[in-house]
């Protein structure tokens, strides 16, 4: 990851980058990247500068109209500082970034969202905090969150 962020300083942006869209990768999404790697790696708990990292790359993505910006990215952000804040053992911290991506609407709970709060479920059910009140309601909140309904076709019989 210090390898990636040495050499993005080299890059010289071209017209490929001018596209944009999911072939680019800007910093925002590095940052977003490194901290969901450290969390997946067990390093949530790495301390201040974790916490400002996750805190960093939720702050990049609450902008819908950046132009990075995907609900996806944020809710995964947002998943990822949960995780680092219940490492620190701030279980209402941890709720704070967590209500957005569970108020998402159901259409909006894919795959990928679903299984970062379901990360977030597995580090309340080891957080020191998890036999409190909050705790055991975020742990059944995410229980009960699912991903979206595949649609139906109605195909001709």
């Amino acid at each position: 990851m210090e390898q990636a962020a040495r050499r993005r300083e080299t890059v010289e942006p071209d017209e490929l980058d001018e596209l944009g869209g999911l072939l680019t990768f800007p910093a925002e999404k590095e940052l977003y990247y490194r901290v969901e790697t450290e969390v997946l790696l067990g390093q949530g708990a790495a301390g201040t500068a974790m916490s400002s990292a996750a805190e960093q790359a939720v702050a990049a993505f609450t902008d819908p109209d950046a132009p990075f910006w995907a609900f996806g990215d944020e809710a995964g952000a947002r998943c990822n500082l949960a995780v680092v804040r219940l490492h620190d053992d701030e279980v209402d911290g941890a709720a704070d970034a967590l209500r957005p991506v569970l108020d998402l609407r159901p259409a909006q709970r894919n795959r990928g969202i679903v299984v970062s709060a379901q990360r977030v479920h597995r580090a309340l059910a080891h957080s020191p905090a998890r036999a409190s009140l909050l705790a055991r309601e975020l742990r059944e909140e995410i229980a009960q969150f699912s991903p979206a309904a595949p649609p139906t076709a109605a195909l001709p019989r």
